[in-house]
């Protein structure tokens, strides 16, 4: 997501809202919110300057400390405009923030990338355009491809819906879907990083993983001969949670970035979600040029830890082709240890693990 789909949306609201500048946005209700037109519209352009300024002062541990602050005798038209330049100082920052530079945003996992920050402000302007022109009585039909964006970014956890844009509206407890209870408790989820030494293992969005198993780059800079293969399977299998509605982003699949160029080496990520007795299974490739430097050690390691460190998970199991001595070195470096006899049968029965390879458990 672009600072080009930032501009697109904020041109959107401003032509939406543009007739209305004449009205009183104080005394009209945005929508369901309990915010007035004024207010909700201020909050935009807001939203879009504090983006801006987390992503521009590469923000660590909390928000930048300003807000912003209309002249006194601001008009509408005057408040639109004040929209549109919080926009494109948005828009300018995501162009020239460099790909693998996070910044502070609390929601869930402590920070957000570029098109993160992209992703939250076009849902910002898209959301309270709906909540303004539904409050003034105007028309609004929002980008689709817009609305799938917000959806695949900030949403991976929503199955999706007959359409993007009235799936959204119902994520965010603004519509209802055929067949799905209203929401009343949402909030978003920009993807997960695990900082290592040498490495960051960044979680690999819907729409990244759906470009991936279609033979794409998912959007990351490879080494040569990468992505790997079971990185493209592991997209796949990403790809089909998501379109059930089961993706937990938490438990999906990551790729590892060198931290040194940007460049990806390689992925990890979990079959899935725990099972009800909180085990959870990995798996891991990298492209050929990486080999024989650590770094699946490293990322095992990590990645195990982030898992182990969940209330939800008591145990991590591995499975590896019996001949594959490299990799069972992996794991056992990263605190593995051979499956007991019992253990193997158990997963046979409900992993469905091949009988030919050897299971390796990681204990909390």
């Amino acid at each position: 997501m672009s600072g080009d789909d930032v501009g697109k949306a904020v041109e959107g609201c401003v032509a939406a809202l543009r007739p209305a500048v004449d009205r009183d946005w104080e005394r009209v209700g945005a929508g369901s919110l309990e915010w007035s037109c004024r207010q909700t519209a201020e909050h935009v352009a807001g939203a879009l300057l504090a983006y801006a300024g987390q992503l521009a002062g590469r923000a660590r541990d909390s928000y930048v400390p300003f807000s912003l602050t209309l002249d006194e005798g601001t008009d509408n038209a005057g408040l639109l405009h004040v929209v549109e330049t919080a926009g494109v100082l948005l828009a300018t920052t995501v162009r020239t923030t460099p790909p693998g530079v996070r910044a502070f945003h609390p929601h869930p996992f402590g920070s957000a990338d570029r098109e993160g920050f992209a992703a939250m402000g076009v849902a910002e302007v898209l959301l309270h355009t709906h909540d303004l022109t539904e409050g003034l009585g105007l028309a609004h039909a929002p980008d689709e491809e817009l609305a799938e964006s917000v959806l695949t970014r900030l949403f991976p956890h929503v199955q999706p819906g007959p359409a993007p844009w009235p799936t959204l509206l119902w994520a965010t407890g603004r519509g209802e879907l055929p067949g799905r209870a209203p929401v009343t408790d949402w909030r978003w989820r920009n993807n997960l990083v695990i900082p290592t030494e040498r490495l960051a293992l960044t979680g690999i969005r819907p729409d990244a993983a759906r470009d991936l198993r279609l033979g794409g780059d998912g959007g990351l800079t490879w080494i040569e001969g990468g992505p790997y293969e079971g990185t493209r399977e592991a997209a796949g299998f990403l790809v089909k949670g998501y379109e059930a509605g089961v993706h937990r982003p938490e438990f999906g699949v990551f790729a590892l970035v060198r931290q040194e160029d940007g460049r990806a080496v390689g992925g990890i990520g979990f079959h899935g979600a725990p099972d009800e007795e909180g085990r959870v299974e990995i798996g891991y490739d990298l492209a050929e040029g990486a080999r024989g430097r650590g770094y699946a050690t490293e990322a095992v390691c990590a990645l195990t830890e982030a898992a182990l460190a969940r209330e939800d998970v008591d145990v991590v199991l591995a499975t590896i082709e019996h001949d594959n001595t490299a990799s069972q070195r992996v794991v056992a470096r990263a605190g593995f240890v051979r499956a007991t006899l019992d253990e193997e049968r158990i997963a046979h029965e409900h992993h469905a693990v091949d009988t030919g390879l050897r299971l390796y458990v990681r204990r909390a």
